[in-house]
């Protein structure tokens, strides 16, 4: 699938011009001028603005917490981001005492997984950090790219950590 964005304002954090936009298997492959690349959607976008999709890296969808959960599900979460020009949303997920982090990301990639319209990542909360929790997190990084990580100093008896590991 491709797609060519022709003749919109290019708006950067450093750049403001005029020129057009090929993007190939949902990656942008060219920026310039009167491109000639033949596309399967050919996009007008004259007197218009073309921004980089925004990134919200702080979201709570789909998430049971303290008897109760979000109000949003990573469709309707996901959704309302992109109406709002928020191409990707960085989700928490909360390990749960006693669990894995492997068991978590489990959990929450099954919410997501054929649910979200846009693109997502994961933040992870660590609420169990012990020697099994130690020795996934090397895995977690490396494997599964999640490289964000949230410890609670509060909410004992529930998210807070024993800072004596």
């Amino acid at each position: 699938m491709s797609i060519l964005i022709k003749n919109g304002r290019l708006i950067t954090s450093s750049d403001n011009y005029v020129a057009d936009i090929f993007i190939e298997n949902e990656k942008v492959t060219a920026i310039g001028k009167d491109l000639l690349y033949k596309a399967d959607t050919i996009i007008d976008a004259q007197n218009k603005l073309v921004i980089p999709g925004g990134i919200d890296p702080h979201t709570h969808l789909d998430m049971p917490f303290m008897g109760t959960s979000s109000s949003d599900t990573y469709e309707t979460g996901t959704l309302a981001a992109l109406f709002g020009g928020t191409t990707t949303i960085i989700d928490f997920i909360i390990q749960k005492q006693g669990k894995s982090l492997y068991s978590a990301l489990e959990e929450w990639k099954c919410r997501a997984n054929g649910n979200a319209v846009g693109d997502y990542s994961f933040h992870f909360a660590i609420t169990d950090f012990n020697k099994d929790t130690k020795a996934e997190l090397k895995d977690i990084i490396e494997k599964e790219g999640i490289t964000s990580f949230k410890v609670f100093m509060a909410y004992k008896g529930s998210l807070m950590i024993d800072d004596m590991h």
